[in-house]
């Protein structure tokens, strides 16, 4: 069986490992994604199915996370030890891999990938990272901008969603993750030409 077509097992899967706000969530990246998916040329099932598992290890504890981590074979850098909060995309890829069996890396690294961004992204992950930023039940100040922007460019869109993540972890003095760092670096050097 295609991994798309295991969407209904994989929302009773969250439906059971996520809290109520979560699950919503889940669904509603899931739609995200399936949309830009069909206005970027990406498969739309691959993004749903993506966007439904984005978050799969989201509300599980910081134990069973570097358990199914571990699992994997899967080692943290100094900067993912440091900061708890990634834990999640890193856990929910692994788990992928390694309790449902998907073997497809385009689907493990748009979940892997979609908190912090990295450079030389596929399409595919884009449309997760943004799906998340734009999906129906965010209400941040600037969603409408990101979502404006994500039917322009998913470079656009991702610009917005970084310069959000960059400024408030570094308010917050926490640990930057060199990945968005590159992510960022690589959209401005290819969007925004510099001046010489």
């Amino acid at each position: 069986m295609c991994v798309t077509e295991r969407n209904e097992e994989f929302k009773s899967l969250i439906k059971g490992k996520l809290k109520e706000s979560r699950f919503i969530h889940s669904l509603n990246v899931a739609d995200s994604a399936k949309e830009l998916a069909l206005l970027y040329g990406c498969d739309e099932e691959k993004a749903y199915t993506a966007g439904l598992l984005h978050d799969v290890m989201k509300n599980a504890s910081e134990e069973e996370q570097l358990l199914v981590i571990n699992k994997a074979g899967w080692q943290l850098t100094d900067c993912e030890k440091a900061n708890n909060k990634l834990w999640h995309a890193i856990a929910g890829a692994a788990f992928m891999k390694t309790e449902l069996g998907i073997e497809d890396n385009t689907l493990i690294e748009a979940v892997r990938y979609h908190t912090t961004a990295r450079k030389n992204m596929s399409v595919l992950e884009k449309v997760i990272y943004v799906a998340d930023f734009v999906s129906a039940d965010r209400n941040y100040p600037e969603v409408e901008e990101v979502r404006e922007a994500s039917k322009q460019s998913l470079e656009k869109a991702m610009m917005l969603g970084l310069e959000f993540c960059i400024q408030e972890i570094a308010k917050r003095r926490q640990i930057l993750h060199p990945d968005s760092v590159d992510a960022y670096n690589e959209i401005i050097l290819n969007n925004y030409p510099q001046e010489v």
